[in-house]
């Protein structure tokens, strides 16, 4: 399938359709691997929109917040740019037909949440603002004449030519194979929480786009830094259902199993510390054997239903009643800071290379993300991508060529989320991280150049997360737990003997 000015979006989660959209009246092809609004993190996304919209608020306060929360590796002018643009972007979904919740003036209402100074997020229907975006921008998307969607077709390798330019992708699908060149191809593929065994993402989400990438040559930034959501509903489900950070902002309260609350002992914000705090005091909880539950009976109570539709449903499935029972909860792998370093158009190190979303790493998030920050970001780079293209003179490069990794099965899968989550989850150290990277050598049965993406992304956040040797953000080291002096990025690339190279 040639496209020799077309654009070529892989993943159909917000990031890449808003850029689609963006891009008019520019022909672009979208490629979703599932049917359009299904295995996209998006749609999940509970919080809401984070931007400074309120009186008293500002993008320089957001951006302090932001700056904050990151641990010492926040680019301080990304924050900036993406706070100052935050408020257009939410402008921008509200005509395309999101329905935010407003008060009875038609003011948008803003909740609070952890580390943030101000009450500055946009919500939908208490905590269905991925659901309820994704379902305008997918409609939108559909009637689009210059965006065709393919369904049911996932990127296997990126066509690479002997310069290193990228001109489109392999896609798998039901019936094979389909070679798709492109003038410019965007990675929106999402995160990689599908690598761990407990999840609040898609299990389709299992860093196939980085692992592309980095096969590739592409700089990878930080994959060291994972985010573990404190509040995942323990019951055995996988993924896990998640329950919403805006609990707890509006005034949930973390307790033992003995009903004592717990969070106090471990910041002075208690509740609302930020969430690598919050995810290492639930860990320790239910390790110790006190067990973690979230308490929203007289913050919430019996405006449950209305208030958090999905947290609800998911509760009164496993027989808990919310409104009178205390919510089970444990620490869950929930976003990827780190991933394709980009510059402020997105452009990666790769030439016809762009990424935006969490399959990005842009300097927003540092080592810890500001809740509700994600979603805005990736309007926010998506804009900015579009901005970039839309009047540029593409051309598809000549002579590309592909390596098609091997597919990794799914009992060598299950395998290697079960070692993700043991020995690279909220609590790392050497020993735990080696005997990750020796089983991920142990399932690597294949040649250098035919390593399945999952197995390349892994063994990327395994080799940065031994490589650092303190604990900052999201990245803990029970044998390292100090703060260096010097914060500094983590950048990786892929030799071409095949060997992690830390730069």
């Amino acid at each position: 399938m040639a496209n020799e000015d077309k654009i070529l979006i892989v993943g159909a989660g917000l990031a890449g359709l808003f850029l689609a959209l963006k891009l008019a009246p520019r022909p672009c092809i979208v490629l979703s691997q599932s049917p359009i609004g299904t295995g996209a993190s998006s749609a999940w996304a509970q919080g809401g929109m984070a931007a400074a919209l309120a009186v008293g608020d500002s993008p320089e306060l957001h951006a302090r917040d932001t700056v904050a929360a990151g641990a010492g590796l926040v680019d301080e002018v990304v924050a900036l740019m993406v706070a100052k643009d935050g408020p257009k972007r939410i402008q921008d979904l509200l005509e395309l037909g999101v329905p935010f919740d407003t008060d009875e003036k038609g003011a948008l209402e803003l909740g609070l949440e952890a580390a943030h100074s101000k009450a500055r997020v946009a919500r939908v229907a208490g905590d269905l603002a991925g659901r309820e975006i994704m379902k305008s921008l997918i409609a939108k998307a559909q009637a689009a004449s210059h965006i065709r969607i393919l369904e049911n077709h996932w990127a296997l390798a990126l066509l690479q030519n002997p310069n290193g330019a990228i001109g489109g992708v392999i896609a798998g699908h039901k019936g094979g194979q389909l070679r798709i060149e492109a003038a410019h191809t965007v990675l929106a593929t999402g995160g990689i929480g599908g690598l761990y065994a407990l999840t609040t993402n898609p299990i389709e989400a299992r860093g196939q786009g980085l692992g592309m990438a980095a096969r590739c040559g592409a700089l990878i930034c930080d994959p060291e830094f994972v985010q573990f959501h404190p509040t995942s509903i323990n019951i055995g489900r996988d993924p896990a259902p998640l329950a919403s950070e805006a609990l707890r902002g509006d005034g949930a309260i973390l307790r033992n199993a003995d009903g004592t609350a717990f969070m106090a002992k471990y910041h002075s914000d208690a509740d609302l510390a930020p969430r690598d705090i919050v995810a290492r005091a639930v860990a320790i909880e239910n390790q110790s054997g006190r067990g973690a539950f979230l308490d929203a009976t007289s913050a919430i109570g019996a405006h449950f239903p209305t208030a958090f539709p999905t947290v609800f449903a998911s509760c009164m499935s496993a027989n808990i009643d919310p409104r009178t029972q205390m919510i089970p909860v444990a620490p869950a792998e929930h976003y990827h800071m780190g991933g394709i370093a980009t510059d402020l158009w997105g452009k990666t190190s790769l030439q016809g290379l762009s990424a935006i979303g969490e399959c990005a790493s842009t300097g927003l998030h540092g080592a810890n993300r500001l809740a509700s920050n994600s979603l805005l970001e990736a309007v926010v780079m998506a804009n900015r991508v579009a901005l970039a293209l839309h009047g540029a003179h593409l051309e598809a490069p000549q002579n590309c060529a592909f390596r098609l990794p091997a597919q990794l099965k799914s009992d060598k899968l299950q395998v290697l989320r079960r070692a993700m989550s043991e020995n690279a989850g909220v609590v790392r150290g050497e020993n735990s991280l080696k005997a990750l990277l020796q089983v991920i050598d142990n399932l690597k049965t294949y040649p250098v150049e035919a390593s399945p993406n999952e197995l390349v992304t892994a063994k990327l956040v395994a080799t940065a997360a031994l490589h650092r040797q303190e604990s900052r953000g999201g990245h803990w080291r029970e044998d390292f737990q100090h703060l260096s002096e010097s914060p500094k990025h983590s950048h990786l690339a892929i030799g071409k003997n095949g060997d992690i190279e830390i730069l």
